[in-house]
């Protein structure tokens, strides 16, 4: 196996993520309101109609994003990268849709979502880069 740190800083985001987007599906599911500091607008944005698409919550769907992201960034191949490049950047672009979202129609911000939004940024970033840059051959 070669050495890939763009491979390790894509899965340590990715999971970080993830971790993110299970702890806000966890919290939607068990009817409660995710910690939110100094901030205050958690629970406005999680009661907001921008929080669940077609029944699904969106934490729910960026788990399952952060978790494909993650398992074909330990695929091999050129296509695996292509794939996780995807992936992160349609994340990225539904990350920044939610942050529209945020600003200009629910008018709160979730400390939790701007986390997310951030990791997925340097993730689609790291995932992006390792595509353009990383050695053809790859284990």
């Amino acid at each position: 196996m070669t050495r890939d740190p763009l491979r390790a800083a894509a899965t340590v985001t990715g999971l970080l993520g993830l971790a993110v987007a299970v702890y806000l599906t966890v919290v939607h599911y068990a009817g409660g309101t995710p910690a939110c500091g100094i901030v205050h607008g958690c629970a406005t944005v999680q009661a907001s109609e921008w929080a669940t698409l077609a029944g699904v919550p969106v934490a729910l769907l960026g788990a399952f994003g952060y978790l494909a992201i993650v398992a074909t960034l330990w695929m091999s191949g050129e296509a695996a990268r292509l794939v996780a490049a995807a992936f992160a950047i349609a994340g990225f672009g539904f990350s920044a849709y939610l942050t529209y979202r945020e600003l200009f129609d629910i008018h709160a911000i979730c400390q939790w979502c701007v986390a997310s939004a951030i990791l997925m940024t340097l993730l689609a970033g790291a995932c992006v880069a390792r595509t353009l840059y990383a050695p053809m051959e790859e284990a």
